[in-house]
């Protein structure tokens, strides 16, 4: 019996150390965009988070695509990303449940006030690439798999341009925020999410040049990891705070944000709509 009682706390111990995510673990893996965090949005809702549920949640800000790799990998519980198509297919192989729109803002084109292409005002994006492409200015990418970088690419498809083989295009590797100052120092094009750019905006020099796209459109959705995938994933911790970001309350949180500070809303609010 002794044996018996012995042996089965020791595979409990085992089971313990494989599944470290069984109920009761406090830590939260949060895979998410840098927009959220470069904005400072994170910082506003988190914490109120935390206060209320007594989880404690473990940001990773990178790109989307970077954020599902993670999912893929079982190195997150849930993801916060804004790259649709790749999105899906994340959610066709299986790795996410519960997808779930939260909020949108847009994508605007920035660069260097002097304009040398030409493309203040235009009211198409592809239009205003190709006047880039045409003028030989430098663009500044993100090139890092991101849901900014998946746009960009998609837009220059649209504007029939393979913009990777040219001279005059750049990719940074980094985060918006790192991308921005790129583009600032080398007076340079680039794709900016409108939040970012509202949030960094008095650090740098860029102006806005084009918007209004139809095709320029932001959409963040959340996700939750599959447990059935991975066993260690923090399935409560991971639905609890997915339902937190599509709440009322955090939704009208996400649409107040920014006002008093930048002057506009930076998310537009979707999920209780």
């Amino acid at each position: 019996m002794y044996r018996k009682i012995v042996l089965m706390l020791f595979v409990l111990a085992c089971a313990a150390c494989l599944y470290p995510a069984a109920a009761g673990q406090k830590d939260i893996i949060f895979a998410t965009t840098t927009s959220t965090q470069d904005t400072g949005l994170l910082d506003e809702l988190i914490p109120v988070f935390e206060k209320k549920t007594g989880f404690r949640v473990k940001t990773i800000a990178v790109g989307s695509g970077q954020a599902m790799a993670m999912g893929e990998r079982g190195e997150a519980d849930l993801i916060l990303a804004h790259s649709p198509e790749a999105e899906e297919q994340f959610m066709k192989r299986g790795f996410g449940v519960n997808r779930r729109i939260v909020m949108h803002n847009d994508f605007v084109i920035l660069g260097p006030k002097r304009d040398a292409a030409k493309i203040r005002g235009l009211r198409s994006s592809p239009a205003a690439l190709r006047k880039i492409a045409s003028s030989h200015s430098l663009f500044i990418s993100r090139g890092d798999n991101s849901g900014t970088h998946a746009k960009e690419q998609k837009l220059w498809k649209l504007a029939g341009i393979t913009a990777e083989r040219e001279k005059w295009y750049q990719q940074t590797g980094q985060g918006m925020g790192q991308t921005l100052f790129v583009a600032n120092e080398k007076l340079g094009y680039t794709l900016c999410d409108r939040a970012t750019y509202l949030a960094l905006k008095r650090n740098i020099d860029l102006t806005l040049l084009v918007e209004g796209d139809a095709s320029l459109m932001n959409i963040y959705h959340v996700i939750e990891i599959n447990p059935k995938k991975f066993p260690r994933v923090n399935e409560a911790g991971g639905r609890a705070f997915a339902d937190f970001w599509v709440s009322p309350e955090t939704q009208k949180m996400i649409e107040e944000f920014g006002i008093k500070k930048y002057g506009a809303i930076l998310f537009h609010p979707d999920a209780v709509k």
